[in-house]
Order: C-alpha cells, then structure tokens, then sequence
C-alpha cells in the first residue's frame, strides 16, 4: 500500500529524488534509459541515479555521461550477492562516480546491503572489481564442479568431499551453498548460469583492454558456454553438467 506504480522509467526519476536502478543486461540498460519515457526524460537538473547494474566499463561510461548532460548525478553501484544475500539484505555495493549520490543513498544501501564501498570518483572502477569478482567467481565454481566429478567418478562419496572441503583451507560460503545440490543435479536459479558467463565474458574483454592475461577465465567461460543452450536459465552450478559422463 506504500508502493506507487508510474508509467515510465522517466516518472520514477521526476517523482524520486534517487533513482535505484538495476537491469540485467547492456541491452535493457540502454533500453530503459534511452527508450521514449525513459530514465532520461525524467532526467533534471539535481535528480540521482544509482545504477547498480552488472555492464561494462564502457556502457557505465556512456549511462553516465547521459545523466551528466541532462544535469543529472550519477554513481554506479554494482552489487555483488544474488538472490538470498539480497533478500536477507546482505549485499556488497561497488560504488564509482559522484559520492554526493553515494551519500545520500546511505540509507537505501544500508537497507538492501552489509556493506558499501566507495571505490573512486571515476564511473567504471566499481565495474571493474564486479567483473573481477564475478569472473572469480565462476572459475571457483567450474573447479568445484570438476573435483566433484572426478571424485563422482573415484566412488568417493559426494558428502565425504563436501565435508573435508568445509573443514580446510578452501572452506567457503559458495562451496557450502552449492556444493550438495551440484551432486544431487539440482540447479534452482539464484544466479543464472546465461549471466554468469556473461560477467565472465565481460572480465575477460576488460583485460584483453588492459593486456592482462586471463587463461583461467577463458576455460571457465568455455565450459560455462558449453551449458548455455540446455542450462542458460539454471543456476550458474550447472556448469556441473559440462563434467558429467553422458
């Protein structure tokens, strides 16, 4: 009964002072900013737009300068968590940009999140470290996937392998979380596995840029890639499914 629905992207921005935006690829940021009705229009003199979308470098660059242009203010936010962090309200917010946005999106941040960080004035820093992570992530899980399958394939006990990983060095959330349901070949969505390689897809392009080598990166992306067709929509653990006996 607190929540008003408006007509446009471009009636939320005149109606709020802050604008939370967050869309799930290039291709429907651009849209919903550059659309008739869209974010832009709404765009004035002093409005704030916090885009906590995972793009690239360059189309953060580009949202971002449209905002300016109109007069606007604008902080890129991208956010690291999925589905249950977000709604525990345990995400990681990845700022860039203007910190008079950040700032007063204190509140709004501390209600969706545990944490924020304001990494640099320049739009495309937050980005970056989002890439870097999420492209981590997805080689972490590819590895999981591989040791569970040899493992699978040794007649040791799936459970046997989760235990010993939780109790050494490389205990963590992730392998906690993901680790069982891989074995059992359950895959209930929390972050699509066509998202993650496209963050995976995106670091990778970033350090090709930089001249940064990324050997690791393009194996997990191939076998990522290998998934979409049948496990696009999965969770990204599908990956699981690239190592196992057909």
């Amino acid at each position: 009964e607190r929540v008003a629905v408006a007509a446009s992207p471009a009636e939320v921005v005149r109606a709020a002072d802050i604008t939370v935006c967050m869309l799930s690829t290039p291709e429907a940021a651009h849209a919903v900013y550059k659309a008739e009705g869209g974010l832009l229009e709404g765009v004035s003199a002093g409005k704030m737009l916090l885009d906590c979308a995972t793009l690239t470098v360059e189309d953060m660059v580009e949202l971002s300068g449209l905002v300016k242009d109109r007069g606007g203010h604008f902080c890129e936010a991208p956010v690291s968590g999925s589905k249950g962090p977000a709604h525990a309200g345990q995400l990681i917010f990845l700022a860039a940009g203007d910190k008079a946005v950040f700032d007063a999106a204190e509140g709004l941040l501390g209600a969706m999140g545990k944490a924020s960080f304001m990494l640099s004035p320049s739009v495309g820093r937050g980005t970056a470290l989002k890439l870097v992570i999420n492209s981590m992530m997805g080689q972490m899980l590819a590895t999981l996937a591989e040791g569970k399958a040899q493992a699978e394939g040794l007649d040791v006990p799936a459970e046997v392998l989760d235990e010993v990983l939780s109790l050494g060095a490389m205990a963590n959330p992730m392998f906690a979380l993901k680790g069982p349901p891989m074995s059992r070949g359950e895959y209930s969505t929390a972050f699509p596995l066509k998202h993650a390689l496209k963050d995976v897809d995106f670091c990778r392009a970033l350090a090709k840029q930089h001249g940064l080598p990324s050997p690791m990166a393009d194996v997990a992306a191939e076998l990522f890639r290998s998934q979409l067709e049948a496990h696009g929509d999965d969770d990204f653990s599908a990956v699981m499914e690239a190592f196992r006996r057909k």
